[in-house]
């Protein structure tokens, strides 16, 4: 890992994650965490990318979730945690949520094409809760 990549994981680490976190909390009014594997995020494009592949997509789910008090009790009680890893292929994206954990394996040197959109985020944590 080259100097950049490591003043990128810096910035995740520091400012970019506690940020997200923060806001999960805002929108949702629970305490969810994440969990990145940040061993495999060793190219620069998936540390460039997982901030707006994943995370702004995940606020973007929760907020149409958390739009009324339902919907927050729901994610209150439902959701504890987010695991983000990156993966090399297409092919071996996933998406799930189960036993309170939303797990999301991307390919985000992909870029977008990487990612699931919002839309998906939502119906599956909606299907969960």
């Amino acid at each position: 890992m080259g100097l950049n990549e490591k003043r990128k994981l810096q910035e995740l680490k520091d400012v970019v994650f506690p940020e997200r976190t923060k806001e999960l909390l805002e929108i949702s009014g629970a305490p969810i965490v994440y969990v990145v594997d940040w061993a495999s995020l060793e190219e620069y494009d998936a540390l460039n990318f997982i901030d707006n592949v994943s995370c702004h997509r995940i606020n973007m789910a929760l907020r149409g979730i958390c739009h009324d008090q339902l919907g927050k009790d729901a994610v209150k009680g439902g959701l504890k945690k987010i695991t983000l890893t990156n993966v090399k292929e297409l092919t071996a994206k996933s998406l799930r949520f189960a036993g309170g954990v939303l797990e999301l394996r991307c390919a985000y040197a992909q870029g977008l094409s990487g990612a699931f959109s919002d839309g998906e985020i939502q119906k599956v944590l909606e299907a969960g809760l």
